[in-house]
């Protein structure tokens, strides 16, 4: 087994299980760095929406998980975790978490079911190459020592928080063995923005609106849910659900804009008239005063130079041109995307080993008998929500079962 995240810590228990002596490579000194401070730290294992809704997260490369989904899935997953004696709680949305709100706990539980299974851990490990004889995996070098093996289990995440160890080595591992490695790029990654509105409003979250993402002049997408301003641009869930296509269409050189709708509860007519209604009964008030009512006050500045209304201008005395023009930003409020943030920032790594080279009955290798590939490591990844995760135990667990079944 080559790393010691999600997919690499389920694959070498279910592997003891089977039978299988099994010893897990993990390059950093200790084992599920990132799993540790994913779901920001609390750890959202993964969600209770139903195989076809959940398959869906994942776009076109969802049909590929449904074979490892019927086998080991959320149900199967939060039984499992819960026999270990970590309790589950499921939240808005269908996310799963432990109980506990602590991502480090989901690492001890799996940690201690290894030291059961009499899995042997080698921290500090990285491994360097595979050793390939005719077509068939016969063993691994980390720090210059060779481990013979039968079967072996690439599971060392993709490029995406580096720090926890996720810094594209099996890339390189599984390139060596003949596989495809579909172009890596930032999934689920905060936004950089045009010009200085977003980092006016740092900080500030919104809940319960709407994100179209347009793409070359054509709605591409739209999402609903929490967004957050930062000084780069924007991100949170809305956006990051986004990013993914975002990152792909700027690749091809593509303008990507993000339509906001502050109001996606009010349509064009309703919003129209509250705003006159708000205009008649405050009208000898100043239109920033008004506006409180409707914005968070960290957005009544940036809304007014945007729409181009004096700040001190009674409520009575907006115009009908003004009051059109700030019903349409309150409905459309564009943010040209410029860019996105390193992969240090990102959540999931989008891209790599070409699944048309894997069995997905059983995650090995079409290309190399006896070696196996799990988690971020495939060209693989969905929405956030849980999803994410879920693939990375299901493809570990299938896996580690099939390598411990032999040929």
């Amino acid at each position: 087994m080559v790393g010691g995240g999600a997919a690499g810590l389920i694959a070498a228990g279910q592997a003891a299980e089977a039978g299988a002596e099994s010893l897990l490579l993990e390059k950093m000194t200790r084992c599920g760095c990132k799993l540790s401070i994913t779901g920001k730290g609390r750890c959202n294992i993964t969600n209770i929406a139903e195989m076809t809704d959940f398959l869906e997260h994942f776009g076109r490369e969802g049909r590929f998980l449904r074979h490892a989904f019927s086998r080991f899935f959320t149900r199967e997953l939060m039984d499992f975790l819960e026999g270990l004696g970590l309790k589950v709680v499921t939240e808005r949305g269908g996310r799963v978490f432990p109980a506990s709100g602590h991502a480090p706990d989901v690492v001890a539980v799996l940690l201690q079911w290894l030291k059961r299974c009499g899995v042997s851990i080698e921290s500090s490990s990285a491994v360097d190459r595979l050793v390939l004889k005719n077509g068939r995996i016969a063993g691994v070098v980390a720090q210059g020592r060779e481990f013979p093996c039968d079967a072996a289990i690439l599971a060392t995440g993709g490029t995406s928080y580096p720090a926890t160890g996720s810094t594209g080595d099996g890339y390189l591992l599984a390139a060596s063995a003949g596989h495809t490695i579909v172009p890596v790029r930032p999934a689920l990654v905060p936004l950089e923005t045009a010009g200085n509105p977003a980092a006016r409003m740092a900080e500030l979250r919104l809940r319960n609106i709407k994100v179209a993402m347009i793409v070359s002049d054509r709605k591409a997408r739209e999402a609903f849910g929490e967004l957050e301003f930062a000084d780069f641009g924007v991100t949170g869930p809305v956006v990051l659900t986004l990013s993914g296509e975002a990152v792909d269409a700027m690749g091809d050189g593509k303008k990507v804009v993000l339509s906001i709708d502050l109001k996606p509860a009010l349509d064009e007519k309703k919003l129209d008239a509250r705003l006159l209604r708000d205009f008649a009964s405050r009208g000898k008030e100043e239109i920033s005063s008004v506006l409180r009512g409707l914005l968070p006050q960290q957005m009544v500045p940036v809304c007014l130079d945007l729409t181009e209304i004096l700040p001190d201008r009674l409520a009575s005395q907006v115009s009908t041109k003004e009051r059109t023009r700030l019903r349409r930003w309150l409905k459309d409020f564009r943010l040209e995307v410029t860019g996105h943030r390193p992969f240090s920032e990102a959540i999931v790594t989008a891209g790599g080993v070409d699944t048309r080279e894997i069995d997905h009955r059983t995650m090995e290798s079409r290309l190399t008998k006896g070696l196996f590939m799990a988690g971020e490591l495939l060209n693989v990844h969905a929405d956030t929500g849980g999803y994410n995760l879920q693939a990375a135990f299901s493809t570990g667990w299938l896996a580690g079962h099939s390598a411990a079944s032999g040929p």
